[in-house]
């Protein structure tokens, strides 16, 4: 899948180089049972997205794992475009941390791409005792050739946002990223920008928080995160902690994917707003709201006002675009972001959602729209939950989209989606004028998996995409 030549490694030697690769024919996805009733392992899902094939919009092999309720969460890979360098290196191995158990999967995907196999098992012990860190989530290669990733608690559950490194050939346990005892309250995701020496992190919030499920007193008390991490790259010192102002639960982040840009997009899911972060001219960091989705007043839900809950965000490989998912809201954005201070809305699209026209919850307000939306009805099945997870094609000409969050809270605001399991969706994209288009011959049924319904959760492709490669 990657660019092939005389001396190069994994990837594509820039962003604009990357949207002329090749069309997407795989995708890889983990699927979550833990907290679903079935008791099976979790596993990863290859799914077949190429139009030609006679197994298009199928699941063509299932990998599950030796364990049961880790919570595969996200994924990444031993290697990436950091590496592009360095020819001894190529993407083989997909990394997947376990949100619950701690658990570090490496999967095969080199030998046989339609059918992964399990390569390695990181046990939770080992980072435990040498990182003190535990409930992992976001995984990110190094040019160094290291794996890194971002934890959210220590072993007992509190909040500890460090991150773990792992070696990117053998996958030990290295220790930690950042030095000893500088980990960041909180923690969640991590994206880094070498030029400018920096790395930024978020906050979710502690795991006994979280876990369980979501309590509304938990936001009054202060518990859920509110700022980002500045780390300076080279010494892996936090050197500043920006508050985010309305931004509560600041999850994905995103730099522009120009190695060279001093700017970037953070998603703040009960804040319903997008933040830009940039390098002020005192060389800090500085941020500002951008976008703001405004609440609808609800009854027949669990609190009076309903946010948008701001989830998944993802930026086109030439930074034209800003793609956002509303979980709850149950509609995905499109932005041009040509000028990053005023983003300009393009494209959107309802996929569901918990305001749907014939469900348990009446909108009494809506600035935004003048009726509730209707139910979306893909070849005949009825989309339970809402858009969740995103990724764009290279090209930037399809996005792909699953509706589970995190099985909790799943579980929570969208009991149905337990019952009818997730499902995989594509929406074509106007990339000219813009705008969102659902293709109406594509599903993944997640509810008729051969052991019972279950979650899915992040997409990735074998050779890379724009969430999970970071350019020097």
């Amino acid at each position: 899948m990657a660019t092939k030549c005389g001396k190069c490694g994994p990837g594509y030697p820039s962003p604009l180089e990357a949207m002329k690769g090749p069309r997407e024919e795989l995708v890889y996805l983990p699927c979550i049972y833990r907290n679903t009733g079935t008791e099976a392992p979790d596993y990863l899902a290859t799914v077949d997205v190429n139009p030609k094939s006679p197994q298009y919009s199928q699941v063509i092999h299932r990998l599950p794992m030796p364990n049961l309720k880790d919570e595969l969460h996200h994924s990444g890979w031993n290697t990436c475009s950091s590496c592009f360098g360095d020819s001894t290196k190529s993407r083989t191995k997909l990394v997947l941390p376990s949100l619950i158990s701690s658990r570090v999967y490496v999967v095969d995907v080199a030998t046989e791409p339609r059918a992964p196999k399990l390569h390695k098992v990181v046990e939770p012990k080992e980072i435990h005792a040498k990182c003190d860190l535990s409930y992992l989530h976001t995984s990110h290669c190094l040019a160094s050739g290291e794996v890194m990733i971002s934890a959210l608690g220590d072993p007992k559950g509190n909040g500890k946002g460090g991150f773990v490194l792992l070696d990117g050939e053998t996958f030990e346990v290295k220790g930690t990223w950042e030095q000893p005892g500088g980990a960041a309250p909180m923690g969640y995701d991590f994206w880094y920008q070498p030029r400018h020496n920096v790395m930024i992190s978020t906050e979710w919030a502690a795991p006994n928080v979280l876990r369980d499920g979501f309590n509304p007193a938990d936001v009054e008390a202060g518990l859920y995160g509110q700022h980002l991490h500045v780390w300076d790259w080279q010494r892996h010192e936090k050197v500043q902690t920006l508050t985010l102002q309305d931004g509560l639960i600041p999850l994905e982040i995103r730099f522009l994917h120009n190695p060279a840009a001093d700017q970037g997009f953070v998603g703040c899911a009960l804040g319903s707003n997008i933040q830009r972060f940039y390098k002020n001219q005192g060389g800090t960091w500085s941020v500002e709201k951008v976008i703001q989705v405004p609440p609808k007043k609800v009854k027949g839900w669990i609190l009076p006002e309903m946010p948008s809950l701001i989830t998944d965000i993802l930026l086109s490989l030439d930074d034209r675009f800003l793609y956002f998912s509303n979980w709850l809201h149950g509609d995905l954005r499109q932005y041009d972001i040509s000028d990053p201070k005023r983003p300009r809305l393009v494209g959107q699209i309802f996929l569901g959602g918990s305001i749907v026209k014939g469900g348990p919850v009446q909108v009494l307000e809506d600035q935004e729209l003048k009726c509730q939306p209707e139910p979306l009805v893909v070849k005949g099945k009825r989309v339970a939950g809402g858009p969740q997870m995103i990724q764009l094609s290279l090209d930037g000409t399809r996005l792909y989209v699953t509706t589970s969050l995190y099985s909790a809270w799943d579980k929570q605001f969208y009991p149905d989606l337990i019952r009818e399991g997730s499902v995989m969706l594509q929406i074509d994209v106007d990339t000219v004028r813009g705008g969102l288009k659902l293709n109406p011959n594509f599903l993944v049924d997640f509810g008729k998996e051969p052991l019972g319904p279950a979650l899915a959760h992040e997409l990735r492709y074998p050779g890379g995409d724009c969430s999970s490669d970071i350019w020097l």
